[in-house]
């Protein structure tokens, strides 16, 4: 099915999606207590700023900023800034994916040869042999076309523009990567592979694919393909990164090589939309879903991935959806959600360096805790 946007939804925004339930409109049933603690701690982490975004049944939607969104400026976060969401962008591809599987037009078994014939084919690399779904579940066994030479000085190519399919010919001069037991071996050429077959399929970008699809069907507003853009929209969280003890600000970046792995702009209400949506069948059939569900063992603590996704399960019963993201601009994004949608964490962080750890720590903890 192909999906119409008419200009009234588009105007709707993201905030048509998150509105607050009618309950929360009596104070009472509304505990911030958990949001305060959360935040309080998050000051500790060691970032210049992070952009805050939480949903709960009787909170409703919440932005809040911790630190500064511009050390140069002194401009403090408050939770509407734009940032770039990295990795998270491979949730959206996914989603793409999946539908077009719905339409019939692709299927989770067809093999990259199948859509792109020779384009993978050396002596250690056989795309008759790698399937879509272990392009979406990074068991597909190919290397990350980042370890390649090229990138040693990302600086050096910062603003240049570069084509996903430049990426994957530089993944496929590298050896086999490390995997886990159960073949997980995390790779942003998987994704610009996939992104290849959506254009091969639908004679589109899979930027535009993702515009029409969810950015337009679910008016985000706030949310934008990077494309050749090296700015980031008004207010804007900057991107530091730590070079000899000192924060420098690396915001404006050509991202264009990230492409179907890592090229989307957003905010934090934009974002809970789109997982909201996502988890809550609006953009995928149940078939689908349950597919993009069926996750392999990362072999990390309660980590596993499915088709795009991170699942994690800090606590018993607590079962958390996520994907996590970071850019060489300094930025990072961190998210959970829960299986009905209904609670949900989204931090935009501005800093590349942070105590990890303590992050996931405290979202377990504020997930667990909201209503």
């Amino acid at each position: 099915m192909r999906y119409r946007t008419s200009a009234v939804l588009a105007l709707a925004c993201a905030a048509s999606l998150i509105t607050l339930p009618a309950e929360a409109t009596t104070t009472a049933q509304c505990d911030t207590a958990p949001i305060r603690t959360a935040l309080k701690s998050l000051q500790g982490i060691g970032v210049s700023g992070i952009s805050v975004t939480v949903k709960s049944p009787n909170c409703g939607v919440r932005n809040s900023g911790v630190g500064l969104a511009d050390l140069g400026t002194g401009r403090r976060a408050v939770g509407n800034e734009h940032s770039r969401i990295g990795s998270d962008t491979k949730t959206w591809t996914a989603t793409v994916v999946l539908q077009l599987v719905g339409e019939g037009r692709i299927d989770l078994d067809d093999t990259v040869d199948d859509h792109l014939p020779g384009l993978v084919r050396t002596r250690l690399y056989d795309g008759r042999s790698i399937t879509i779904r272990q392009l979406l579940q990074h068991t597909s066994g190919l290397p990350d076309y980042l370890d390649a030479p090229f990138w040693e000085d990302e600086d050096a190519h910062r603003w240049d523009h570069i084509e996903p399919l430049q990426t994957v010919r530089q993944a496929l001069t590298l050896p086999k990567p490390d995997r886990t037991a159960s073949g997980f071996a995390y790779s942003n050429t998987n994704y610009n592979l996939a992104g290849l077959i959506v254009t091969k399929v639908t004679g589109r970008s899979i930027g535009t694919e993702i515009e029409e699809r969810i950015i337009n069907r679910l008016g985000l507003c706030e949310t934008r393909w990077a494309g050749d853009r090296t700015t980031i929209p008004k207010p804007d969280l900057r991107g530091y990164a730590d070079r000899q003890g000192t924060l420098v600000d690396r915001t404006e970046w050509n991202t264009s090589e990230a492409d179907a792995s890592g090229a989307l702009i957003s905010d934090g209400a934009d974002t809970t939309a789109f997982w909201t949506a996502l988890l809550t069948g609006k953009l995928l059939a149940p078939a689908q879903l349950a597919e993009m569900k069926k996750t392999v063992s990362e072999d990390v603590a309660n980590e596993r991935y499915g088709l795009g996704v991170e699942r994690h399960e800090p606590f018993p019963g607590l079962v958390l959806w996520g994907h996590s993201g970071s850019m060489s601009s300094g930025h990072k994004f961190r998210n959970a959600v829960t299986d009905d949608g209904r609670r949900a964490v989204t931090l935009l962080i501005g800093s590349e360096s942070f105590d990890s750890d303590k992050v996931d720590s405290i979202m377990s903890k504020l997930m667990r805790d909201l209503r």
